[in-house]
């Protein structure tokens, strides 16, 4: 089968099956082209960032239509995610390739564990009921939703260091900037959820420049690869109602055991 249509297969899963879980395709991008396709880790995240750029504009587009995403907690936060990727995407061009497998490694046991916590808590009506009351559209004033005001100087630090993820790694940052906003600042996850998918677009821009200024970007690894994560989003859009979450969480979280065991191997040197 010719390379580029693996490319684009796997930019195909990659873009469904992050997509319907929130985390976009760029946490699966990496792997599969560092494991299945042996590209340096610097070449596959400047590839992975390309694509989440791609992706997130429609996305973004529809949560702000919809009055899912906080655009103005989100401008604020980006100050600091925009910075941070920036800076990510320069340092990944000085660390050796199995230090940043070990990274990620660790970034995708993170994602794992978290995801596996999610899987085992069930919602709650007092859930429910903070989703409700919150309206992420309210103008700044009396009506504005708490977190806005809560906490925001820790925010925008911790944003940096989402923003460093982001750029460093080659993922758009929300397995950072989900938490930081539901934890830190106080935001219901829906409301987080939108606004990071509000925000990677731009944070990935950022950390795509310093990759494309240094040559690591590839067009023929990239333009396969975006391709079907485009067509990957747009299917997954279409039928994510219809299939259980819980199973796909499920699967996911196994696919995640398997490429940290990986990633932990290439970053030991023992492949």
């Amino acid at each position: 089968m010719p390379t580029e249509l693996l490319l684009f297969l796997s930019g195909l899963a990659a873009g469904a099956f992050g997509g319907l879980l929130g985390l976009g395709g760029g946490i699966l991008i990496v792997p599969i082209l560092t494991i299945g396709f042996g590209v340096p880790i610097t070449a596959a995240a400047g590839v992975s960032l390309v694509s989440v750029i791609a992706t997130s504009a429609g996305g973004a587009a529809f949560n702000v239509r919809n009055a899912r995403a906080d655009v103005r907690i989100g401008m604020l936060l980006a100050a600091g995610t925009v910075v941070g990727a920036l800076t990510g995407g320069v340092i990944a061009g000085i660390l050796p390739d199995r230090v940043l497998a070990g990274l990620f490694a660790a970034l995708l046991g993170y994602t794992a564990v978290t995801m596996g916590r999610r899987l085992l808590r069930r919602p709650t009506a007092r859930d429910a009921e903070a989703d409700a009351i919150v309206d992420p559209s309210a103008v700044d004033g009396p009506g504005a939703p708490v977190y806005r005001t809560h906490r925001t100087g820790p925010g925008i630090g911790l944003s940096f260091v989402a923003g460093n993820v982001s750029g460093l790694l080659g993922v758009g940052g929300g397995v950072v900037v989900v938490p930081l906003m539901h934890l830190v600042l106080g935001a219901p996850l829906t409301v987080a959820t939108a606004t990071s998918n509000f925000m990677i677009g731009m944070t990935a821009a950022a950390g795509a420049y310093a990759y494309l200024f240094r040559g690591d970007v590839d067009p023929t690894l990239a333009a396969p690869m975006v391709i079907g994560v485009v067509i990957g989003a747009s299917f997954q859009a279409r039928v994510a109602n219809r299939i259980p979450t819980t199973a796909l969480r499920l699967a996911f979280i196994v696919v995640l055991v398997y490429v940290t065991y990986e990633m932990t191997l290439r970053a030991l040197g023992a492949t």
